[in-house]
Parts: structure tokens; sequence; C-alpha cells
């Protein structure tokens, strides 16, 4: 009896476990992005862009609109009683149109990425478009 469908999980390389483990601790007051990515090749996660400071705008102008990605952000939330806190989250970002063996190589590295990322919050968005302000603070009121 089988148990699966034999996808390939590609493996977190060291530089991504540092750079996952520096972010979670990071001390900046701002909000930050980490995007990884899948090398084919290699079957691995690499780091894409690592970047401070960042707005979901700017975010959205740098993702690639056509290939999947990973991305960690460490988002400034101002609370109403004017408390700010810097909620982890994890966006699995697979747009509809991309290589559908690039979109399983993703998808069967998700889980094992976001255990090592230990990120509790955790959303999935198939279009670009989506990723705003607005999507992120009604997911994250819930």
């Amino acid at each position: 009896m089988s148990v699966g469908v034999g996808v390939n999980i590609c493996e977190v390389t060291d530089d991504v476990q540092r750079a996952l483990k520096e972010f979670r601790f990071r001390k900046a007051q701002d909000t930050a992005v980490l995007i990884l990515k899948v090398d084919r090749e290699k079957q691995q996660i690499i780091i894409d862009e690592k970047l401070d400071n960042i707005s979901i705008d700017e975010l959205q102008d740098i993702v690639p609109s056509h290939q999947p990605r990973y991305i960690v952000l460490s988002y400034r939330l101002e609370h109403k009683d004017g408390r700010v806190s810097y909620p982890l989250i994890f966006i699995y970002f697979t747009p509809r149109d991309s290589h559908a063996e690039l979109q399983m190589m993703y998808a069967g590295s998700k889980i094992a990425l976001q255990q090592k990322a230990e990120v509790n919050r955790t959303f999935e968005i198939r279009e670009l478009e989506d990723l705003t302000e607005e999507w992120l603070l009604s997911k994250l009121s819930n």
C-alpha cells in the first residue's frame, strides 16, 4: 500500500535556518521580510530577498508575480490601545499560472519550512494583488 505521492521535499539550507532564527529574534522596530524560494536544480530552499523597513505595497512590487515564494513577514502592528506588536507571519504565495512541477516542490516543502521557521500564523495567497495591508490586517484580527 502506498503512503502518498512522492513529492520532493527541498532541503532547508543552513543559511536559511540561520536567517530564520536571526529574523525571529530581530530587534528592529519596523516591518521586515524574508523571501525564500526553491532552487530547482539543487532542490533546496534558498534566500531570495531580505529587506527591512518595507511596506506591504513595496513587498507586492518585489515578489515575482508568476513564481511561487515563501514570505516570512515581521509586521509592525499598531493596536487601537497604542501598543505595538510584531507578529511573525508565514505567507505561501503560489500563483495559479506557475509551473506545475514548481508548485509541487513548493507545496511539498511548505510544512517542513514552516516548522523550521516556527511561525504559527500561516496564510496562502494565489494572486499578488491580494497581498494588501487591508488583507493582512483582516487576517491578523481573526
